[in-house]
């Protein structure tokens, strides 16, 4: 009598134990981060501002909502339509490194929000940090950190 009471209880802790296991072999894919940072709730890459205006006015400019292109899945705001069309030609050459994610924290194996106004041009090459001391310990040791985040990008999406 007792054993036939408890069978819904067993049964429900069977399948709850069940669903845990789906959930811990199913977590990884969930876990991964997307290809370019992008704030939550958002799909606009580099915060709004334009990734062509850093090469081209030599700092950051915000972007015009209705001056766009998506690239990975991405959309980035420009401040002129000349931007836009520079980007849609070349967008590898003008969007940040490591999808916009922080480049100190990259060079150092994981992934962290960028700020858009702390940033450096290297080699050709836009980089972001999460903020103006992030950006001050990165230039200390950029050639180093470039090093080992062209050697942990991608990698680093997947923890």
């Amino acid at each position: 009598m007792i054993l036939k009471c408890l069978r819904p209880l067993i049964l429900s802790v069977t399948l709850g134990f069940a669903a845990l296991g789906l959930v811990a072999v199913a977590s990884p894919a969930f876990a991964a981060q997307p290809e370019i940072y992008t704030p939550f709730a958002s799909n606009v890459a580099v915060s709004g501002y334009d990734p062509v205006a850093y090469f081209t006015a030599g700092k950051p400019t915000k972007g015009d909502e209705a001056i766009v292109a998506t690239y990975k899945g991405a959309t980035y705001r420009f401040a002129t339509t000349q931007n836009r069309d520079a980007f849609l030609v070349a967008p590898a050459k003008y969007a940040p490194q490591y999808g916009g994610y922080c480049a100190w924290a990259v060079g150092h194996g994981y992934t962290a929000k960028s700020d858009p106004t702390a940033w450096k041009i290297v080699n050709g090459k836009l980089y972001l940090n999460y903020n103006a001391d992030i950006q001050k310990k990165w230039i200390a040791e950029e050639a180093t950190l470039i090093v080992a985040g062209d050697k942990n990008w991608p990698k680093v999406l997947e923890k």
